[in-house]
């Protein structure tokens, strides 16, 4: 269980990209905890410097200000490296379907410049992030990988493209990638303030501050939500496993399934809040129930979630209460 035992070559060093966001950042806290060196680069385009603060006068950890659309700042970042964990990317769906010709240019060009990198300067793997949007308008519950159904949105779209990317790097050219689809990842330092925050940061957000929060739709849309540390866990077993998972993509979740209404109370609940909420319209390009198989993961990686959705919430609620007010 967990990843605190697994064992990486003593000189190891790891690059993060988009390591100042929510993802990222915990990635780094993690790996310098188990005392290897990091390098993040990171264009703080949402990225917090706040979010790594902490790390800045680590022996262990390297910074680069930079951005993955510049091939050569990617060339730079990956020199020396063993592991890339890439989690630098536009998130939000409702903004992609705004801003569809910079999600092109972030989601798709930065991972394939990136892949590039990796390729030329000989890293051993490269973890990167995807995303249980490309399940797409599939209605089969839980979403098994290789059954997939027509995408929803640009942001859906390029991580669809980047996975494709991933099998081609890894078939032409025997770069070891491996796809993460992540499934509403939630936990600390997760931005609650942004107009696109997730779901559980706003709800905590609003109710800290005895607002009215909205729900899209009737909050009868279904999730599969997944604490920070088993996505720890997962990229960290996704450099160790074996190569047969070379190539591959896997789900990251933790194979349950919550609606938006019943979390909206259990963090009334936790927080000791009674305020109703009030619904809106229903988001274009969302999918309405999502509910992930893990079987591929716990096979290929070795992948065994710590920590359930209340676990991870009740940790979650803590952390707001005592960063945001």
């Amino acid at each position: 269980m967990g990843y605190k035992h697994l064992k990486f070559p003593k000189d190891s060093k790891f690059l993060i990209t988009g390591g100042a966001g929510f993802i990222g950042s915990n990635l780094c806290e993690a790996i310098l905890n188990m005392g290897y060196s990091v390098r993040i680069l990171d264009n703080f385009s949402t990225g917090k410097e706040e979010n790594i603060k902490e790390f800045i006068n680590n022996e262990k950890f390297d910074l680069i200000k930079g951005d993955i659309r510049n091939i050569d700042i990617c060339n730079k970042a990956c020199k020396n490296i063993d592991y890339v964990l890439h989690q630098a990317s536009w998130g939000s769906v409702p903004r992609s379907i705004e801003m569809p010709l910079i999600y092109e240019e972030i989601n798709i060009k930065g991972t394939l410049n990136m892949m590039n990198a990796c390729r030329d300067n000989n890293v051993k793997r490269f973890v990167y992030a995807s995303s249980s949007s490309v399940y797409g308008d599939s209605t089969a519950l839980p979403k098994i990988e290789g059954e997939e159904g027509n995408v929803l949105s640009p942001y859906a779209l390029t991580k669809k493209v980047c996975e494709e990317y991933g099998r081609l790097y890894y078939k032409l050219y025997g770069l070891e990638t491996v796809g993460m689809r992540y499934f509403n990842v939630f936990g600390r330092r997760q931005d609650a303030e942004s107009y696109y925050a997730a779901v559980i940061p706003k709800f905590i957000k609003s109710l800290l501050n005895d607002e009215i929060c909205t729900i899209n739709g009737d909050g009868k849309q279904s999730r599969d939500f997944t604490y920070i540390e088993n996505v720890i866990e997962a990229n960290l077993k996704a450099c160790t496993a074996p190569s047969d998972v070379a190539g591959e993509v896997l789900n990251i979740a933790f194979g349950g399934r919550e609606y938006l209404i019943d979390i909206y109370y259990k963090i009334s609940k936790l927080l000791e809040k009674d305020i109703k909420p009030k619904f809106g319209k229903e988001r274009i390009g969302d999918i309405k129930h999502s509910n992930a198989s893990i079987e591929k993961a716990k096979k290929l990686i070795g992948y065994e979630p710590e920590y359930s959705f209340e676990d991870g919430l009740k940790l979650a609620v803590n952390w707001y209460k005592h960063n945001l007010t």
